[in-house]
């Protein structure tokens, strides 16, 4: 049995290493992207979405409001008759405040429900994140010192006496042998 390693792909550990380290410089960015992303979504959803559809169902309230007074104001009148499009002014109008609360309550919807919805997403995602930042840093410099010892050990040479016994050769036996007590020489 031979007592020394074949050491034959260097190169191969090396060429892991590196496209370990390519690997890494793209999947950190990329989950710090998403991280972001998630972060933009929620103040996306708590801020932006509440103050524009708050202002659009004021908006829509009031002209909701001036319809409806023209339409009581023309019905008031002497002088005119309700029409059909004021008649339709209004409906128009009690459709798009309507809209307004609905888009208000799956808005407070999802901003009750992003959490809980996300959060099991996110704690994964920071699981990789710190498997990327931690342990694969700590493996990328382990192959590294892997390829130096595999490097070092495969341009050693070995001893003589290790390859002569690996090859089955005997050592030679000398005739200097003293003979045992009350033997013949």
């Amino acid at each position: 049995m031979s007592t020394r390693a074949i050491v034959t792909s260097v190169e191969a550990v090396e060429a892991f290493r590196s496209m370990l380290l390519v690997y890494l410089s793209k999947a950190r960015p990329t989950l710090e992207e998403v991280s972001a992303e998630v972060m933009r979504t929620r103040l996306w959803l708590e801020n932006d979405q509440r103050v524009h559809w708050e202002s659009e169902l004021r908006r829509r309230t009031k002209a909701l409001e001036e319809a409806q007074q023209a339409l009581f104001s023309s019905r008031l009148g002497c002088l005119s008759k309700e029409t059909a499009a004021e008649q339709m002014a209004v409906h128009r109008a009690r459709r798009l405040v309507d809209q307004a609360e609905d888009k208000l309550r799956v808005l407070k919807k999802w901003n009750r429900e992003f959490d809980g919805r996300v959060q099991p997403l996110v704690k994964q995602m920071e699981k990789l994140h710190t498997v990327l930042s931690n342990d694969m840093i700590k493996a990328a410099a382990y192959l590294a010192e892997t390829v130096k010892t595999l490097s070092a050990y495969a341009d050693t040479t070995p001893p003589p006496s290790v390859t002569s016994e690996a090859s089955g050769a005997q050592t030679p036996v000398t005739e200097d042998r003293q003979p045992a007590e009350g033997g013949k020489p």
